[in-house]
């Protein structure tokens, strides 16, 4: 390049690890060039493959490129911003060093980031350069893709600056553009409120430009350190869309799904692997042809019919727990199509996500409806806790002898009982715990207090509530005994209601693998012979997590055309 350099300083590296050196010229003029160097192209590849596989194809950016195409892709939309009129630093040349690296010389502007300037000196009339700035972007379908405190500078007369043109699209489409309005009106929003944020934006980008951008408030279509920022301060998020809202409530935009998958899912997926070969583990050690062949078919109508009950006591139990009135055999059809949401989600999300939809459907507002669950599963801890104290007692005083517990199960209690004491004795893990369960059941009690103002309601949740224990258990007991097993009810009773316990906190969707093992280890520390007591379990979880799967996906798909769901 045809510059006379006379100094040179090393300055801060931009947001990709690129250095960025300040260069004295002889006219007195100064440059700000950035070099881009092959070794560090590898800086965050990681995280940046991560990012292309998670999202979808519009919104990842590529995660692996050439020099010389970085080079072009930078030098390219500098020249279109400028062109566009945004007020950006001006390019004035660029070279390949060799075959590792390359650099652009940009103009010297004196400017500091946004990220600098205090936010009582962010006023409305640097809110609206920002977004006129923005505006003339998108004029041109021009996307920045890095409107965060280090992308926005302000000069000393007080013009706002856009630098980091690498990160930009040309002739880009819809979506990424409506991606950088969310992204400015969240990073606004933490500095000066969502109120100043939003009403700034449609001053000058209008109301409709705004609800476009709703569906793409996502913490995954925004920048790491806006969301690092967004992880304190939970609330701005729902804020934005309520004044967004506010503006336009008439406007309805389709959601859109920038993720392929979620980490939980990958996490369900990977546990759903290893909880498939457990089973089939388990399969390999017992005869099935022996297993239809030499079960008592009675019993296993008992068992059959126990299952259906336990979806009608569910349906009771959500019925009891909600004081607006709910259709009986409906709300059934909502407990089926939950057994076949369960399929990709674990035992206890399915449930309750489904019967939260369902009451949302019906009209009942959506804090009013997570309540109503969250008071149903809360009434259900309460009475499996009971049970299995009640049942354990009861066994323990009847049958010491055939149901003693073994040493690890002995320490696997003490286990427990020292991490409850270490989580209620360390203060910052009470709080962790303590503010989870207020968030969880935070309008809980004035929902269960509507509940006890109806003894007709307090006793159809109670009635529900007992009967899907009792039902799960008779099934369970009355599958041992279609293959000739000899264990008392509340027995299998105690070895049901911990298993399901251990089921509930297993990722795997419906317990997979999880509740097998406990049951069948519960039902061999019972005394029932190791391939029978497997033989029970598998015609148990038959009949009743993956029999009611055909049922539940006619019910989930005559709710959804319905639009119960």
């Amino acid at each position: 390049l045809s510059f006379s350099p006379v100094s040179a300083r090393r300055i801060e590296d931009d947001h990709q690890g690129s250095r960025r050196y300040a260069i004295g010229l002889e006219d007195g003029t100064s440059l700000d060039v950035t070099v881009l160097d092959r070794d560090r192209q590898v800086a965050g590849l990681p995280y940046r493959l991560w990012r292309r596989i998670r999202l979808n194809s519009e919104t990842r950016r590529r995660a692996i490129r050439s020099l010389r195409a970085e080079l072009e892709r930078e030098a390219l939309m500098a020249y279109a911003a400028q062109a566009a009129g945004a007020s950006t630093p001006r390019l004035l040349g660029t070279s390949e060093i060799g075959t590792e690296a390359a650099l652009l010389a940009y103009e010297h502007l004196d400017t500091r980031p946004l990220d600098e300037v205090p936010d009582e000196e962010i006023d409305d009339d640097l809110l609206a350069q920002i977004w006129e700035q923005v505006g003339l972007l998108q004029i041109q379908r021009l996307a920045h893709r890095r409107l965060t405190g280090d992308g926005i500078h302000l000069d000393k007369a007080g013009r706002i600056v856009l630098t980091d043109p690498r990160s930009g699209e040309i002739a880009a489409g819809d979506l990424l553009l409506r991606l950088d309005v969310a992204q400015l009106l969240t990073y606004l929003a933490l500095r000066v409120g969502p109120e100043r944020s939003v009403r700034a934006a449609a001053a000058v980008m209008g109301p409709d430009a705004l609800a476009a951008a709703i569906p793409l408030l996502q913490r995954i279509a925004l920048t790491r350190e806006t969301r690092s920022a967004l992880a304190k301060a939970k609330h701005v998020l729902p804020e934005i869309r309520e004044q967004i809202v506010a503006l336009r409530p008439q406007n309805r935009v389709e959601e859109v799904r920038l993720e392929r998958f979620r980490p939980r899912t990958l996490i369900t997926i990977i546990a759903g692997a290893v909880a498939a070969y457990i089973v089939m583990s388990q399969l390999s050690q017992v005869d099935l042809y022996r297993v239809v062949t030499t079960a008592n078919w009675a019993w296993s109508g008992v068992a059959l019919v126990a299952s259906f009950v336990s979806f009608v006591a569910a349906a009771l139990m959500l019925r009891g727990f909600v004081p607006e009135h709910l259709p009986l055999w409906r709300t059934v059809l909502v407990q089926f199509a939950s057994s076949f949401v369960k399929l990709v989600a674990p035992a206890a999300v399915g449930g309750v996500a489904i019967n939260t939809r369902y009451l949302q459907k019906r009209g009942i507002r959506p804090a009013s409806a997570v309540a109503s669950v969250g008071a149903s599963q809360l009434i259900m801890l309460v009475f499996h806790i009971a049970l299995l104290l009640l049942f354990a007692y009861i066994t323990g005083s009847s049958t010491a002898t055939s149901f003693t517990p073994s040493r690890g199960l002995v320490l696997a209690l003490l286990a427990l009982a020292l991490l409850v004491v270490v989580v209620l004795g360390v203060p910052p893990l009470r709080r962790l715990v303590t503010a989870r369960m207020h968030k969880l059941f935070s309008n809980v009690l004035p929902r269960l207090l509507d509940v006890l103002q109806s003894p007709r309601k307090m006793v159809e949740a109670c009635v529900g509530t007992l009967m899907i224990t009792i039902a799960f258990v008779v099934c369970l007991y009355a599958c041992v005994c279609a293959f000739g097993g000899d264990i008392s009810f509340t027995a299998v009773a105690v070895v049901y209601l911990t298993a399901n316990a251990i089921g509930s906190a297993a990722p795997t969707p419906g317990g997979l693998g999880a509740v097998e093992l406990a049951l069948a280890a519960g039902l061999t520390v019972a005394g029932v012979p190791r391939e029978l007591a497997t033989s029970a379990v598998l015609l148990h979880r038959l009949l009743t997590f993956w029999l009611p799967v055909l049922p539940g996906w006619a019910s989930f798909t005559y709710l959804q055309r319905n639009d119960a769901l």
